[in-house]
């Protein structure tokens, strides 16, 4: 199980896919949905970006959850979270998060696979900055799959 926001999903998100699903037989991304956020991509759109960038990997599927995470993994039958760390940034929420997730369901393990250093700086802020003053796709495609940049350009152009 591997949970996250995925607004949008990154290069570096569907790194951290690849690699789990070499580890383990199935791989579910769970889209969390969180009310008192306002992403960039509605629940329906980010599930539609994420099976479309890992069509390719056949143990992956995608489904959403409003819930706890450690409650959508236990509700699953799983007992591994996949979380994906970047150098630094990560480390600190990830490790209190860890906490709180042993201390809800100890029988839940957390499997951490760190970033690629490629995609190490990536996050939804650098992604709608470089989208918004650059017009070359290109500069995008270096953040996230080729299949993301219509997508980001489209929701960006579009009037909240």
């Amino acid at each position: 199980m591997y949970t996250g926001s995925f607004d949008p999903i990154t290069s570096g998100h569907l790194h951290i896919i690849e690699r789990a699903s070499k580890i383990f037989q199935t791989l579910v991304v769970g889209i969390g949905i969180n009310a008192d956020k306002r992403p960039l991509f509605d629940i329906n759109e980010r599930v539609e970006l994420v099976s479309e960038v890992t069509r390719e990997l056949p143990n992956v599927r995608v489904e959403t959850f409003d819930t706890l995470a450690v409650d959508f993994v236990r509700s699953l039958g799983s007992g591994v979270m996949v979380r994906g760390i970047r150098p630094l940034t990560d480390i600190a929420g990830e490790f209190t998060m860890l906490m709180a997730n042993r201390q809800l369901d100890p029988a839940i393990e957390t499997v951490f696979l760190m970033a690629d250093e490629r995609f190490a700086h990536v996050s939804s802020s650098l992604l709608k900055q470089i989208a918004m003053i650059s017009d070359d796709d290109d500069h995008l495609a270096k953040f996230v799959p080729r299949e993301v940049v219509a997508a980001i350009r489209t929701k960006l152009r579009t009037p909240a």
